[in-house]
């Protein structure tokens, strides 16, 4: 997979929760967002259960409140739609600090910002103490199809060096005395975004004629094999089975 590769998400640390295996994170996580998906939604208590969980993990990860609370942000689409379903879903009405809005709608918008916080939240915690690489060599571990882990793979690394591409690109026009102030400059710009696509192209045939030339064959060799003891594997089941148990006692009071 090459050498390490960090992103803004990661937050280093030494933690019991950055020290698990990436692939055992990865199905925690997964297991723990099924569960919450599954839980009904009039079961409040529940979510706020979630929560807790995984704050304790958080806590556990040493990842300060303002730190997961920024990185929360990026639900924020999310959020507008849900706040919309009370006026546009039709269904039973009710007053809500005088506002006729609808019930089911209230409910809607109550399932998805409770389930998709929480999903969002375990996300941004795997992220947080888990390196890009890491999470690339969990999957490899999971038996995702090696095709798309090279996709995926490929796309991190290629993303670096676009966004270091457009960097140049947009200190060349602002040493020209370009500044882009309206639709006029757009000509300007589109015609950078093409050059961009263009560079990006070649550089990508250029790479995978290195990669043939030195026996690539479609296949990458995997360097680190990463493994999991059944101690770390319990530890990482901690959060979906406490998950689990609160979500079958949601179903059942």
């Amino acid at each position: 997979m090459g050498a390490g590769h960090a992103h803004k998400l990661y937050r280093h640390g030494h933690s019991p929760v950055h020290d698990l295996p990436p692939h055992c994170k990865l199905v925690a996580v997964l297991c723990f967002v099924i569960v919450v998906v599954t839980t009904p939604r009039e079961a409040m208590w529940a979510f706020a259960l979630y929560a807790a969980l995984l704050g304790a993990v958080a806590a556990m990860a040493r990842i300060p409140a303002g730190f997961l609370l920024k990185r929360l942000v990026i639900e924020v689409p999310f959020v507008a739609f849900a706040l919309l379903m009370p006026f546009v879903v039709p269904g039973e009405q009710t007053e809500v600090l005088g506002l006729s809005v609808s019930v089911p709608g209230l409910w809607g918008a109550w399932n998805v910002l409770a389930k998709g916080t929480l999903g969002v939240a375990a996300s941004v915690i795997l992220a947080s103490t888990t390196e890009l690489r890491s999470l690339l060599l969990g999957l490899q571990r999971l038996r995702m199809p090696p095709l798309l882990v090279q996709i995926a793979s490929f796309m991190i690394r290629y993303g670096d060096v676009i966004t270091g591409e457009m960097r140049r690109m947009s200190i060349a026009r602002r040493s020209r005395g370009f500044e882009a102030r309206g639709v006029r400059h757009w000509s300007v710009l589109a015609k950078s975004a093409g050059a961009l696509f263009i560079r990006s192209y070649e550089r990508g045939e250029r790479v995978h004629l290195a990669m043939v030339s030195r026996g690539y064959t479609g296949t990458m060799p995997v360097i680190d094999e990463v493994t999991a003891t059944r101690t770390q594997w319990a530890y990482a089941s901690a959060l979906p089975v406490l998950a689990l148990v609160i979500c079958l006692l949601g179903r059942s009071l």
